[in-house]
């Protein structure tokens, strides 16, 4: 095993460790959420994760960005199956080594199949990058895109076009080198071999230092792409198969119930039960929530695996008439805190924060109008309005903070056993009139 065999082996084993320590420490934060069971109907929920994780089947619904989106998606994952091949390359030195191993046609066909979708990946990246940057679409500019999230976006879409050409180029250098030394051409290059008329006055030491350059800037931006992505939006990657795999599978317009309001109903409704024997007291509770950890860890895997697309926010009825409610927002301020609340408890830090008031306002919560027009838009079924109603309910029971025109309503139900500023028995006097 020669130097560049160790310092590969090296980087590798240092770029997997971090990238599952800093999974763990993700992973750790979701689990700061309170338990609640989505164990239920597994077929269904393999169904449903294979049909729009896997499948994209909301990402078509636009079909400029859903098409794009599953070049992208496709030729990341065919095109990563090559690095099972630099990474047996990298540590033991040779050369191309599924060739060896596997019928040369299926070898070939799998290089002309990398090669082509590098291209179709490339041009997509381009496409993308214009409309965020060229056509400023509407939704990539809302106030919370603010300049790390724009960033972020770009900065993914720059590395896949600098990993695309870099693999594109290698090829093309081990091309010119084969045809120069060789008779027989290991692999088939339909892209790259238009690349040979730039690199074909190169010495064959030019041609090797070119190769062996972009060899280590392909697998260097990889690995450092893969750590990266814990970081960014596109953490989605990874989460979109559980979130789509737990998300609620129950008609969107129907809410839970707090069991602890439950157990103290059927108590009341109860003539035979004791409201004041202590086994029937319901275990107490904070009603809502008011911090992050007071969501359930569903809750806190959909706010790390937002794309931030914007399509809830596009699709925003209140939003669309100048509220202040982003249901994107809403993830976006439920992942910074949580996140903001594990450094804190790691590092020993006390704050007074908190997700309702400190991140998102009453304001933008009493906007909605629970339409769910969010979570049927999101291409991978995040429910901003879960978090939505939990923050609404804990301003309504523990602060008894609802809006005027909803106290007034209560107040009528409590009074009058309606909505409605008259009493039941008069409910009938339009007949008479």
């Amino acid at each position: 095993m020669g130097l560049s065999n160790i310092i590969f082996l090296s980087v590798f084993i240092i770029s997997i460790a971090l990238f599952i320590r800093n999974l763990s420490t993700i992973i750790a934060n979701i689990k700061l959420g309170k338990e609640i069971n989505r164990s239920d109907s597994p077929s269904k929920r393999w169904k449903n994760m294979l049909r729009v994780a896997l499948g994209q089947s909301k990402m078509t619904r636009r079909p400029v960005a859903g098409i794009l989106h599953i070049i992208l998606y496709v030729g990341f994952i065919i095109i990563n199956l090559e690095m099972i091949e630099i990474i047996i390359d990298g540590i033991f030195g040779t050369h191309r080594f599924l060739s060896m191993v596997i019928p040369v046609g299926l070898y070939n066909f799998l290089i002309a199949s990398f090669e082509v979708l590098a291209l179709l990946v490339l041009i997509s990246c381009i496409i993308f990058l214009s409309r965020r940057n060229i056509l400023k679409i509407k939704r990539f500019w809302s106030k919370e895109m603010t300049t790390w999230p724009r960033t972020d976006a770009n900065l993914i879409l720059i590395f896949e076009i600098l990993l695309m050409s870099a693999f594109l180029m290698m090829n093309a250098a081990d091309l010119s080198m084969q045809f120069k030394l060789s008779s027989e051409i290991v692999g088939a290059f339909p892209i790259s071999s238009f690349l040979i008329p730039i690199i074909d006055r190169m010495t064959i030491e030019s041609l090797f230092i070119l190769e062996r350059f972009c060899w280590w800037f392909h697998i260097l931006g990889v690995l450092l792409f893969m750590n990266y992505v814990l970081y960014s939006k596109h953490l989605h990657i990874f989460f979109a198969f559980p979130s789509t795999y737990y998300a609620n599978l129950n008609s969107l317009g129907q809410f839970s119930n707090l069991d602890s309001v439950t157990n103290e109903v059927k108590l009341m409704l109860d003539p035979n039960s004791d409201p004041y024997a202590s086994q029937s007291l319901p275990t107490q509770q904070m009603f809502g929530a008011k911090d992050a950890t007071d969501l359930n860890w569903l809750q806190l895997l959909n706010a790390y695996s937002c794309t931030e697309c914007g399509r809830c926010t596009s699709n925003c009825p209140a939003n669309l008439t100048g509220k202040l409610l982003s249901p994107r927002k809403i993830l976006m301020d439920t992942r910074d805190r949580i996140t903001e609340i594990s450094f804190n408890k790691r590092n020993g830090i006390i704050d007074k924060k908190s997700l309702l008031g400190d991140y998102i306002s009453a304001e933008e919560l009493w906007a909605c109008t629970t339409c769910n027009a969010c979570t049927e838009s999101c291409p991978i079924e995040l429910d901003p309005l879960s978090i939505i109603i939990d923050l609404r309910r804990y301003l309504v029971m523990e602060e008894s903070a609802a809006p005027s025109e909803i106290n007034t309503m209560f107040t009528n139900i409590e009074n009058n056993g309606a909505p409605w500023q008259f009493p039941a028995a008069d409910r009938l006097n339009w007949k008479d009139e």
